[in-house]
């Protein structure tokens, strides 16, 4: 069916989202890392009651909720999921966004921060703006489309399957979840609680991308023991963990294996923070790579250097702590083809050319597809996230809008 006349309310909603400040925090010991996230997931539990949906806020932060079917058939649940916290990377307090109406091709100046440009040069899908309303933020934080566009998105479709009864559907799940931008994002999720057979993340940037693919994922921390000493005493007695740290980075292969230096299905180690003393220091790395089985030879190179770095140092010792974060995701959807088929033909019947890829980062649905829920991801139309040049266009959002209507069609349809 063609989805005609609707009076999309992804814009409204985005623009009030990304004034609540939803940051989460790495350092944070508790779930979700931050409780200024319930904020957001209060307000998203106000308006899906307010549109008679039943949902649910739970004591980790979710936010369920379940449209009910309305039709004969017996259709597989399928779930939207978006994330509602934003990068530690970057400010996320008070969010002021600008909406750059009829955007024609020029650079964006940042009215508060007249250094913060956004330009065609670096951000070529402007050029594929023109006409089109961008959203920013004002140049001092991010603007929150990572991942409040998403948000927005399942909000609005949520709003038009409520409102649109001649669009025919099985149920659908909504999940909002805590946590994400600190790898922690369905650590507390209830699946069974959720009930759904299927999901898909909102999650994705440029219009008709549909992802099947992460990376896959460990961080890896190695703590040097080092020798401690009056420094005033210190000759040949001292062995700096500092300094030992310090080599070990500078050692570092910088033509391959680093992200400054990979692209495509490229893997790399990446040191994300160093702290200690002259008696023991810590660095951790993230390990990446879409080949699992390659992760293990990516931390063997990081072993390898450390040990030729203590040659020098004797007295000293290291040990390596590695963790599994996440799984490419492509090796469970591989087994479902029609979840990711059912999107490409989605994106298809709102007029764009599906454009598969592969994300050289993670998704919630990356977790959820090892846990029992495959779950690809789909764009939202976010730009530039983590940073302060962060932008996205309206007619992108309502454009993710349709893709889920027309998804949730084609589920009841090919029932």
């Amino acid at each position: 069916m063609k989805l005609v006349n609707l009076k999309h309310t992804v814009a409204e909603r985005f623009l009030n989202y990304v004034k609540v400040d939803t940051q989460s925090d790495p350092n944070s010991t508790t779930f979700p890392s931050t409780e200024k996230q319930k904020n957001l997931a209060k307000l998203l539990v106000s308006e899906l009651t307010d549109m008679g949906i039943e949902c649910e806020l739970d004591v980790y932060g979710y936010v369920y909720a379940t449209i009910p079917s309305n039709t004969t058939k017996n259709v597989p649940v399928i779930c939207f999921c978006s994330h509602m916290d934003t990068s530690p990377d970057c400010s996320g307090e008070n969010v002021k966004p600008i909406v750059h109406t009829n955007y024609n091709g020029q650079d964006i100046i940042l009215p508060k921060d007249n250094t913060q440009i956004i330009s065609p040069k670096n951000h070529p899908d402007l050029l594929n703006q023109i006409g089109n309303d961008i959203i920013t933020a004002d140049g001092t934080t991010l603007l929150g489309a990572d991942n409040k566009a998403g948000v927005a998105e399942i909000m609005d479709a949520a709003f038009q399957l409520m409102n649109t009864p001649e669009i025919k559907h099985g149920t659908i799940k909504i999940l909002f979840t805590p946590d994400e931008e600190v790898g922690r994002g369905v650590e507390h999720v209830d699946l069974k609680k959720l009930g759904a057979t299927f999901a898909y993340t909102m999650d994705g940037e440029s219009l008709g991308t549909l992802e099947n693919e992460t990376f896959s994922a460990n961080a890896l921390h190695l703590k040097i023991n080092g020798v401690s000493t009056h420094p005033g005493f210190a000759k040949n007695k001292m062995e700096s963990a500092i300094k030992i740290a310090s080599q070990i980075i500078s050692s570092l292969p910088k033509e391959f294996l680093s992200p400054e230096s990979t692209e495509n299905k490229e893997g790399f180690v990446h040191p994300v923070s160093i702290s200690g003393g002259i008696e023991e220091a810590k660095i951790s790395f993230i390990v990446r790579d879409f080949d699992t089985s390659k992760l293990a030879q990516h931390e063997k190179v990081i072993k390898t250097i450390a040990e030729n770095v203590m040659l020098q140092f004797p007295h000293s010792t290291f040990s390596v702590e590695i963790i599994e974060q996440y799984r490419n995701m492509k090796e469970i959807l591989d087994n479902y083809p029609q979840v990711v088929d059912y999107a490409k033909q989605a994106i298809e019947r709102v007029g764009l050319e599906a454009k598969l890829s592969s994300i050289r980062g993670g998704t919630d649905g990356s977790r959820l597809s090892f846990m029992g829920l495959p779950c690809p991801n789909i764009f939202a139309g976010e730009h530039a996230f983590h940073s302060k040049h962060e932008w996205v266009s309206i007619q992108d959002m309502e454009k993710a809008v349709q893709t889920i209507l027309h998804l949730a069609i084609i589920w009841e349809e090919k029932s």
